[in-house]
């Protein structure tokens, strides 16, 4: 197992990429500490991996706040016996240009995209350099590369991560500490499937019908790439941005045109 006697935490564990990476990381033998700031959801992930014979506690934590980031890091520490992996997956997206979004929900997003990263390295790099390495898996989105109309936020957000993961490689490589970075493209997490119309419907076909690999991604699927990212299989990789989005950014706008046609 690639995860065996490891202890993982994974923020937005309650539902989409975090419930299908905690329960994939407990699958491989994992000890996870699923946290969420929807504490009912976390608690049913955590459950379900008991119930599957692994080992895992929930943890209500909102990570635009450092001193739950921090009392987050420091229970997984008490209660699990170590930290070896932080998967920081939850964010949040809140809409509109610099002309009409307002400062707090540009603030909200700073503080849970990409403060929230910093916070939990500040923590964890610590306790990783001291057991003889870890790894740190961040979520980006191709919206740090490509960016959505009227999602100033997000875009800028991401693309920090992006950023702040580079540098937090560079920096404790020599501690063996790996931090990478996931670029999920259009994905069926439950606020995704929201947006394209409950999964149904013309705007979801629309959708459907852009991607170059004909469908959008699952949660599993980006899950797979976090579990391998995080384990010693990737033990010489780091500071890197991994896409995965069915081929959505390698493709040329002019091409898509054409193939839609």
């Amino acid at each position: 197992m690639l995860h065996e006697n490891k202890v993982v935490v994974v923020t937005g564990a309650g539902s989409g990429i975090g419930r299908s990476s905690a329960t994939r990381f407990a699958s491989e033998g994992a000890a996870v500490l699923v946290a969420d700031v929807r504490g009912e959801k976390a608690e049913k992930v955590a459950a379900l991996i008991v119930d599957a014979g692994g080992r895992a506690i929930a943890s209500d934590t909102d990570i635009s706040d450092p001193g739950q980031v921090e009392a987050m890091i420091v229970r997984a520490l008490r209660e699990l016996g170590g930290v070896d992996v932080v998967f920081n997956n939850a964010a949040v997206s809140l809409p509109g240009s610099a002309i009409d979004l307002v400062a707090d929900d540009w603030d909200t997003m700073w503080r849970t995209n990409v403060s929230s990263l910093f916070h939990a390295a500040k923590v964890a790099v610590p306790v990783m350099a001291e057991q003889g390495g870890g790894a740190i898996v961040a979520t980006a989105s191709v919206s740090a590369v490509f960016a959505d109309a009227g999602n100033v936020g997000y875009a800028a957000t991401k693309a920090a991560v992006i950023g702040l993961v580079k540098a937090l490689a560079v920096d404790h490589a020599r501690q063996g500490v790996r931090v990478n970075a996931i670029s999920p493209g259009v994905t069926a997490t439950p606020p995704m499937l929201a947006a394209l119309g409950g999964g149904q419907g013309t705007l979801y076909e629309r959708a459907v019908e852009s991607q170059p690999a004909g469908r959008i991604g699952l949660p599993d699927e980006i899950a797979a790439v976090a579990v391998w990212l995080a384990s010693d299989e990737a033990s010489y990789l780091t500071g890197q941005n991994i896409v995965v989005d069915g081929g959505l950014t390698s493709e040329s706008q002019f091409s898509r045109l054409l193939r839609m046609e």
